[in-house]
């Protein structure tokens, strides 16, 4: 315990996967989460295995309304959100023709917007007090597009521009925009993105530990990093695909062309 007691960090998609441990990790450390998610259920499941203060919400982060009258209500009860962990979010691996324009748009409403909308909640309190931190859960997939991930690719390259950009006008307020970028994790999220399965058998060697990941978000949390990127292998990676993108590309396909 220590940098992190007592502080109240806001974490959306926290019902499974990478939310649900950091909601854990954060309650080992001293901190007070407080748990988001559209399912009450399996938000109620995870809360009965946290042996610590904590909240749960339902929420759903394409409402904007529901948003605001979320974290006010936190606001009302602990008078400040330390950290927000913007991790809500979903993915569809499919070519792009077999994808229709409104599945473009819901996943763009929630992994983008979604992101957008729950920072305009929280950011003018942590500007009025001068200290906060944004945690962004963005992706590997923001550096570097695959085949078959257009539409998710599209939305993680939004998520980095605009914790990018908004890292800039942030500067010496004392509020911290973090990403967290990593490759596959080994969690529910490919039940949605892969479900037949060939994705996840053609990268399995390479995918993280979600314990792993959530270990590094709250590392981030600590030290107040303004990036992670997951494994630290795929860093190297994504300078040579800046440095050369078209030959990165040739060399790539056929690895990242297994969806």
């Amino acid at each position: 315990m220590g940098m992190l007691k007592d502080q109240v960090v806001f974490i959306t998609g926290a019902s499974s996967g990478i939310g649900a441990l950091c909601a854990q990790m954060l309650i080992e450390e001293g901190a007070i989460p407080i748990l988001a998610a559209r399912s009450r259920d399996k938000l109620e499941e995870i809360g009965a295995s946290l042996k610590g203060q904590h909240e749960l919400l339902t929420l759903d982060v394409t409402n904007t309304e529901q948003v605001q009258t979320a974290v006010d209500a936190m606001l009302q009860k602990y008078g400040r959100i330390d950290i927000l962990l913007n991790n809500a979010g979903y993915g569809k691996f499919a070519a792009m023709t077999d994808m229709s324009v409104q599945e473009f748009d819901e996943m763009m409403d929630v992994n983008y917007m979604g992101i957008v909308r729950c920072t305009k909640a929280v950011l003018p309190q942590m500007l009025q007090r001068g200290r906060g931190q944004i945690v962004n859960v963005a992706s590997m997939a923001g550096k570097i597009g695959t085949a078959k991930s257009a539409s998710y690719t599209a939305t993680k390259h939004a998520v980095l521009g605009f914790s990018n950009a908004l890292r800039q006008e942030l500067r010496k307020t004392g509020v911290t925009v973090t990403t967290i970028n990593p490759g596959p994790i080994d969690t529910s999220f490919f039940q949605r993105a892969d479900p037949s399965g060939n994705y996840v058998n053609n990268v399995r060697w390479m995918m993280l530990k979600p314990e792993e990941v959530a270990g590094h978000m709250i590392r981030a949390m600590k030290k107040r990093k303004e990036e992670v990127n997951l494994p630290r292998l795929a860093s190297a990676g994504v300078w040579l695909y800046q440095l050369f993108p078209r030959l990165a590309d040739r060399l790539s396909h056929g690895v990242m062309n297994q969806k």
